[in-house]
């Protein structure tokens, strides 16, 4: 076989792409030396689908479409004439059992493998299947042979309300948590926040309140503050619990003590006065003090079991094994790197340990009973708080409520991927190609998955992670959801330009975000920008997934700035995201002078050329509004954030999020992008309590001009 030949049988295998284009439209091709690579991390060898074993009769999962009169299963036998007689057995979700039987010779050819030895031949079984997870299993019925798949049967659509599908759109207001500020918070926003920002926001008019995401971070090295790089997607912050509103806090008295401490008082005041989140200075506080509650909860209530104590033990029964084993690496990582920050990254611990599995982490786990149990109460009391916050839109009326975000991805340092080294692949990191905004291409330090790995593990992995997120949304953004069509891999020690695209099973993942969308009740929506592959947008909007739609990149097939009318009607729609400036920093240009001092920009020129771009930009926006009879001239120093806004609320998109930092006319960048130290990601807290924040004379105007453009929602609050 020559080389080109075995290239090409390679990425047919594994899904890779040979060539990428680039956001400037270049064409890139994929080293060799790539593609070898990351067939050898997906354990690809060639000719097999991507996978390097024996093939199975079944596929581990097989997803068809709920309510069809036929579902058709693949069913791999050896190839050449035979005939064999097989059994079926069908066990529905709600444990409901069919069966038959078919002969092989009856089935269908619809594919041969590529080395010619398999056949794939199709099994129509005529069965109505309900929305949901089932079993089908096969056995020969005079020989050995069996095999079980799990039937995903999938709506065709992801939930909408009908309020919403109908209606002419909403509005909601988007923040980052750890921003906001309260009386009553300890130099973090909190749950507490969050729940008294519903309260006010739903009085204003709002629909849904948008949050950065709430993942795990690591307690134990808490200044890394980046919610896209947490340590679990499944799991909350602990650090966003509202300490002196937990129950137990009121019965313990060592913990009321230690509030009241002028050493507390001291440090206390100083978090809440400062600009920007101590997130080393607030951890000092939260965790000694969640330390305390949990021992007297331990006494009270677990000891006892007492109905406090039985809600614990109901939520750790419900959570199972996978909370167990985020504790146990939790505590595992605290006290390896103590004495060496080194341990804090597991790849360099022990073999015995890096296992999730072994007797070495089980002994570990028998000594460190206590130290478990307490990270397993903090993710309990945050469960709880968020489950408070979303009670609380619900009261209120709202008709999305807290709208969610799950990251991409997790580091590869992180316990999500500790616990399931099956399926992360090690030695690469996601990104993206070189783009407008990131010249050279980015590198996120996220570990990626491994697509075949998904399908053997039947998707489980990708299902319970859903679950997870959309359990008190009712809104969920996905992260990069071009991930979910392909991914761009780069590899440990290489730059992002020398990276190449990885492709993944697209239809069956989007068909469980329906499934799961239906049974939450919670409207999927999908980041879809960046290199856009051709087709993705139009997958996604015949699933139901609204499309994320930005003011600041949405242009018409002409390349000539969108009209309101030209926003698709499925999407929300915004100025711009975290990773962007918000509206007063994009208008003045104050992100170009940042990224020009902290070096992405190599010369003066190259800055220069951007603020002559923004200034095209800025012409071209002001065109537009004032078109639209929306005034504010392209010169004029304060943003016009109103008729931004008012501009977007005139499209057909489903929902507009305003950003806070654009209602307070705030001009810092959230994060930005391919930073670290460099710049205060993550860090910025807002200038005004939440208790005031509706009451700033700005604040109120954006909101009063989007109830006078979208009435028809919020009018059923008045």
């Amino acid at each position: 076989m020559t080389n080109e030949a075995l290239l090409h049988q390679l990425c047919a295998a594994a899904g890779i792409e040979r060539a990428y284009h680039d956001h400037f439209g270049a064409r890139h091709e994929v080293a060799s030396d790539t593609i070898f690579a990351i067939a050898q991390a997906l354990g690809v060898t060639g000719g097999r689908d991507g996978q390097t074993g024996d093939l199975a009769m079944l596929e581990p999962a097989t997803v068809c479409l709920a309510g069809e009169a036929e579902v058709h299963v693949n069913v791999v036998l050896p190839a050449g004439p035979h005939d064999a007689t097989f059994e079926w057995t069908l066990v529905e979700q709600d444990g409901r059992r069919s069966g038959g039987s078919f002969r092989s010779a009856d089935l269908e050819v619809v594919e041969r493998t590529a080395d010619g030895g398999h056949e794939r031949r199709r099994l129509i079984l005529n069965h109505l299947l309900k929305p949901g997870y089932h079993r089908l299993a096969i056995r020969g019925a005079s020989s050995p042979i069996e095999a079980e798949s799990l039937l995903i049967a999938a709506p065709r659509h992801a939930y909408i309300p009908p309020a919403l599908a109908e209606g002419s759109g909403i509005w909601g207001l988007a923040v980052q948590l750890y921003a906001l500020r309260s009386e009553r918070d300890w130099g973090i926003g909190d749950f507490g926040s969050l729940s008294a920002l519903v309260r006010s926001a739903a009085k204003a008019g709002a629909e849904a309140i948008g949050v950065n995401p709430l993942h795990a971070l690591s307690l134990d090295e808490p200044e890394r503050a980046s919610p896209y790089s947490p340590n679990s997607r499944a799991y909350l912050n602990p650090l966003y619990i509202e300490i002196e509103t937990v129950p137990d806090f009121a019965e313990c008295e060592a913990a009321r003590a230690f509030a009241a401490s002028r050493g507390f008082a001291e440090a206390l005041q100083r978090l809440r006065a400062a600009p920007l989140v101590d997130y080393r200075g607030v951890a000092a506080l939260k965790i000694p003090a969640l330390c305390l509650i949990h021992e007297s909860f331990e006494t009270r209530h677990r000891g006892p079991a007492t109905p406090r104590g039985r809600a614990f033990a109901a939520y750790l029964r419900s959570e199972g094994e996978a909370l167990r084993r985020f504790c146990i690496f939790q505590a595992l990582r605290e006290a390896r790197g103590a004495a060496d920050p080194a341990q804090r990254d597991w790849r360099n611990w022990p073999r015995e340990l890096a296992d999730p599995g072994s007797a070495e982490v089980a002994a570990f786990a028998e000594a460190h009973v206590p130290r478990i149990a307490f990270f397993a109460y903090c993710q309990w009391i945050a469960r709880e708080q968020l489950a408070h916050c979303t009670a609380a839109a619900r009261s209120a009326g709202m008709l999305v409520g807290l709208y969610g975000d799950l990251a991409v991805g997790v580091d590869a340092a992180a316990g999500e991927a500790w616990a399931a080294q099956d399926v992360v692949v090690g030695g690469w990191s996601m990104g993206a190609p070189p783009d407008a905004w990131n010249r050279q291409g980015q590198n996120w330090g996220i570990a990626p998955l491994n697509p075949a790995a998904l399908r053997r593990r039947a998707y489980q992995p990708f299902i319970d992670l859903i679950r997870h997120n959309m359990r008190e949304f009712g809104a969920l953004r996905i992260d990069h959801i071009l991930g979910l069509w392909r991914s761009f891999w780069v590899r440990h020690g290489h730059s992002a330009g020398a990276g190449a695209y990885v492709r993944y099973p697209f239809t069956d993942l989007v068909a469980i975000l329906a499934l799961e969308s239906q049974r939450a009740h919670c409207i999927v929506i999908g980041e879809d920008l960046g290199t856009v592959p051709a087709g993705l947008r139009e997958a996604l909007a015949a699933a139901g997934i609204l499309s994320y739609r930005l003011l600041y990149f949405e242009r018409r097939g002409d390349g000539r700035r969108a009209r309101p009318g030209d926003y698709p009607r499925l999407a929300l729609v915004a100025v711009g995201t975290h990773d962007l400036p918000p509206l007063a920093g994009f208008w003045s240009g104050a992100d170009i002078g940042v990224r020009r001092a902290i070096g992405q920009f190599h010369t003066d020129r190259e800055a220069d050329e951007e603020r002559r771009r923004r200034a095209d930009d800025r012409r071209e926006l002001a065109a537009l509004w004032r078109e639209a009879g929306l005034a504010h001239g392209e010169a004029s120093e304060t943003a016009p954030t109103e008729a931004a806004y008012r501009f977007l609320a005139r499209s057909p998109g489903r929902i507009v999020m305003v950003h806070v930092e654009d209602a307070l006319g705030l001009a810092e960048q959230v994060n930005v992008p391919g930073t670290v130290d460099e710049h205060p990601n993550w860090r910025r807290r807002l200038p005004l309590p939440v208790e005031a924040l509706f009451a700033d004379a700005r604040v109120r105007a954006l909101l009063a001009a989007l109830n006078e453009e979208r009435p028809a929602m919020n009018s059923r609050r008045r």
